[in-house]
């Protein structure tokens, strides 16, 4: 799925504590150990634009600038919605999140007058776009046409209301978003993200029994995710357990030091360092 880094947030409740990943974290954070998200939606196998549709995203690996070119000459010749897709995959790709977000509501158009059973994904891939560019309106409006589609799963339902749930929070809407969150855990009660999110919206608006609780049964189904280990730390510094939180940091900077969950461990645990440092420094004594 397509998504964005988002800035740290300092903890105000526990000023010892370092900053923590944004409360409601895109989903590109989602746990690894969580069922993998589903991919794009591809053109039918049977299609003859499938070719074509592997090889303009095989080039965003490699060249996402190309990739965008690549997919608006296929688009100008026709390509139709799997030319649009390509093409808001690449964008993405390059964080061009309003351009994406455009080129995924066209697919989805083109999807609906096509009676195409991909269309509320196309719309799903839109509204996290929206996200991803801050504009949590456009956001919820893209995601109420893919709940409003026809036959949809529980699975990609529960996604759309965690993606409306970010996109609430975004606005400023803690009770939306929780609201939001909650018909999510109903619809995918195995999915950690669910439980991830809710935890750190708990966190945001400090109802930490809620956080703590939340945190715990996200780590019973993704227990080496370093993104839900990261969490657990704060969690456990804001309840003032301070071991526990330095713990949680070291586990999750040995296990993925390269990874954005563990650069924020390794900053945590050189703050923690920082705030203990003053009060193990002796105070000189006066000369006799």
């Amino acid at each position: 799925m397509i998504l964005l880094p988002l800035a740290l947030l300092a903890i105000q409740a526990a000023p010892s504590l370092p900053a923590s990943p944004d409360p409601m974290p895109p989903r590109r954070n989602r746990p690894e150990a969580a069922a993998p998200a589903p991919p794009p939606p591809a053109p039918q196998a049977d299609d003859p634009a499938s070719a074509r549709y592997r090889q303009c995203t095989d080039q965003i690996r490699a060249n996402a600038e190309a990739a965008v070119a690549a997919a608006n000459t296929w688009r100008q010749e026709g390509g139709g919605i799997a030319a649009r897709q390509c093409l808001g995959l690449a964008l993405a790709a390059l964080e061009r999140w309003q351009a994406a977000a455009t080129a995924f509501e066209q697919a989805a158009r083109e999807a609906e007058g096509a009676n195409d059973p991909r269309r509320p994904d196309f719309w799903a891939q839109a509204g996290n776009a929206w996200v991803a560019a801050g504009d949590g309106r456009k956001a919820l409006a893209a995601l109420d046409a893919a709940l409003l589609s026809p036959n949809l799963t529980d699975e990609l339902r529960g996604e759309v209301h965690l993606d409306r749930a970010r996109a609430r929070v975004a606005m400023a809407d803690n009770d939306g978003a929780r609201t939001e969150l909650d018909r999510a855990a109903q619809l995918v009660p195995n999915d950690p993200f669910a439980w991830y999110l809710s935890a750190a919206l708990a966190r945001r608006v400090n109802d930490l029994p809620r956080a703590a609780a939340d945190i715990a049964h996200a780590r019973q189904l993704a227990p080496d995710s370093p993104d839900v280990l990261l969490l657990a730390g704060t969690i456990a510094g804001l309840q003032g357990n301070m071991a526990e939180a330095e713990r949680l940091y070291r586990q999750v900077a040995t296990a993925a030091p390269n990874s954005d969950a563990g650069r924020q461990a390794q900053e945590s645990l050189a703050t923690m360092r920082e705030v203990e440092a003053p009060a193990a420094t002796p105070t000189p004594q006066a000369p006799h």
